[in-house]
């Protein structure tokens, strides 16, 4: 079965690699160029596609006529997208006889919309999971193929939770890909009333409100430390602290919320629900200090001050 993908990160490599095993013809691959100013710590679909000898396009805007002509003369029967970054114009999705198909990396139709996997741990969910769609005029939308859900540890980062994804994305594609190939796959209607739908985050959306109960902050930090910019607050003398790793301890004394508290070479911040994270792991101004060195760091700061 002839089709055109277009992909884009290590979930576009995972889809990719089903496609292949799966015994589809891969007419063309549509992806992205890389960002210079991002921090692209995942795999790379161009150099997939180069080894694999497949035709590559990464267009600045697909859903222009002079690509809409393109993808129709290479004729694919089907369509997929794999973490393309772009919604896929009208023209495209008509093109193909057996459809147009997304993977997207949430339960749908929860947490539809841009960076789900950093969402659902800003939420504090328990489980997610990866969907495979029909692709329609409205975002995440369509009817689903099939779904897997994924456990979310409570030590889960963004990183490692997107890990986790991807191999229950390639498990799920295994066992749905053939029936889209032979034609007897069975698509059900989402509830889009039963969903939620999120939009994209900036470094903004990391700033750390003290007010927060400690758990959210917690979710907070989890979500967006590396290889995401990291949460952040801003220290009395006006300099940017990123918290890139911290735990939720119950009670420390009674303070207000954001006042850093000492006990020996252990650092925390007070929460507004009377917890506190313990300061694992931050950056001050370009220096990164970790466990023990962030207590003496503050010590340092005190006797400097007195």
């Amino acid at each position: 079965m002839k089709t055109v993908v277009f992909a884009y990160h290590d979930m576009g490599i995972t889809g990719l690699q089903a496609l292949k095993r799966a015994g589809f013809t891969m007419a063309a691959v549509f992806s992205h160029e890389d960002d210079p100013q991002e921090n692209c710590w995942f795999g790379s679909v161009r150099d997939w596609a180069k080894a694999e000898q497949i035709p590559l396009y990464c267009p600045q805007d697909v859903n222009q006529p002079v690509w809409f002509e393109k993808i129709a003369a290479l004729a694919p029967e089907i369509i997929f997208s794999f973490y393309y970054r772009n919604l896929l114009a009208p023209e495209i999705l008509a093109i193909p006889p057996a459809g147009a198909f997304n993977l997207h990396g949430s339960l749908l139709p929860a947490y539809r919309g841009r960076c789900p996997v950093n969402w659902v741990l800003v939420k504090g969910e328990e489980e997610t999971g990866v969907t495979l769609h029909r692709m329609v005029g409205r975002a995440d939308a369509g009817e689903i193929v099939a779904q897997m859900s994924v456990p979310v540890a409570f030590e889960d980062t963004a990183r490692s939770l997107y890990g986790k994804l991807c191999g229950q994305a390639a498990r799920m594609l295994a066992e749905v890909l053939p029936a889209l190939k032979e034609g007897r796959a069975l698509l059900r209607p989402q509830d889009l009333q039963a969903g939620s739908y999120f939009g994209g985050r900036t470094p903004e959306d990391g700033r750390i409100d003290w007010q927060w109960p400690a758990l959210q902050i917690y979710n907070l930090i989890r979500a967006v430390t590396e290889p995401y910019p990291g949460a952040f607050t801003v220290l009395a003398k006006g300099e940017k602290m990123i918290v890139w790793w911290a735990l939720p301890e119950a009670g420390g004394r009674s303070r207000p919320a954001g006042t850093l508290e000492r006990e020996g070479e252990a650092a925390f911040m007070i929460a507004g629900d009377g917890g506190r994270l313990r300061l694992l792991d931050i950056e001050i101004q370009g220096k990164r200090l970790r466990n023990g060195e962030i207590g003496q760091y503050f010590q340092e700061r005190i006797e400097d001050e007195t």
